[in-house]
């Protein structure tokens, strides 16, 4: 029996028949080696896949994987731990340098009711009116 030459992978897995598998096992482990074919291998007359023939580079053991897994879920949580604080320094910077502004307008408006006593300039009882509203937001 001739064996069709190696086409060009197209990245699906290919599905063979283990008797097929038999006969081609070379070519096809040269197809996965070349071109990172994957390759399912189903019983005759039945489409579920029972095994894979895979680059080894794809090969991958389940202690391998849980490892794998671990260290990015280290990583993934010293990234969030990271953030966390991060939000929380920048939290902290943010009421700090509000609390030095609303300081600093009081002080303002202190100077200005000393120079100017509210009820005297219609214009600077509407900004004393303004600030107060955004003072209660």
């Amino acid at each position: 029996m001739a064996a069709p030459a190696l086409i060009h992978y197209s990245g699906q897995p290919r599905s063979v028949p283990l008797r097929e598998l038999r006969t081609r096992l070379t070519q096809l482990i040269a197809m996965a080696e070349l071109t990172d074919t994957v390759t399912l291998v189903t019983r005759d007359g039945d489409t579920r896949p029972v095994a894979a023939l895979v680059p080894v580079g794809g090969a991958r053991s389940a202690a391998q994987a849980r490892a794998d897994a671990d260290r990015l879920a280290a990583v993934t949580a010293g990234w969030a731990r990271r953030l966390e604080e991060s939000h929380r320094q920048g939290a902290r910077r943010h009421a700090a340098e509000l609390r030095v502004l609303t300081d600093a307008l009081a002080e303002a408006w202190a100077e200005l009711d000393r120079r100017v006593p509210p009820g005297t300039d219609r214009e600077l009882d509407r900004l004393r009116a303004a600030h107060t509203d955004l003072l209660r937001d």
